[in-house]
């Protein structure tokens, strides 16, 4: 399973971060990344509820690739 933030829908919250803090950074803008994009097995509860506290939905998590009907997941 891999984890990203959608850039375009991130509004700097800084939940995920919280959570997840060995998954997630804020960058010089404000805005959240995943700087572990594949997590190890022991990250996953972290990174679960990162994404439900988003509040925007921003933290996507996919099984091995991006679901093909997923507009904020890059083709």
């Amino acid at each position: 399973m891999r984890v990203r933030v959608a850039r375009e829908l991130c509004v700097g919250a800084g939940q995920c971060e919280r959570a997840a803090p060995e998954v997630f950074a804020q960058d010089n803008s404000g805005l959240s990344r995943a700087h572990v994009p594949v997590p190890r097995a022991e990250q996953w509860p972290a990174v679960h509820e990162a994404a439900d506290l988003c509040p925007v939905g921003a933290v996507l998590v996919a099984a091995d690739r991006a679901a093909a009907d997923d507009p904020r997941e890059p083709s």
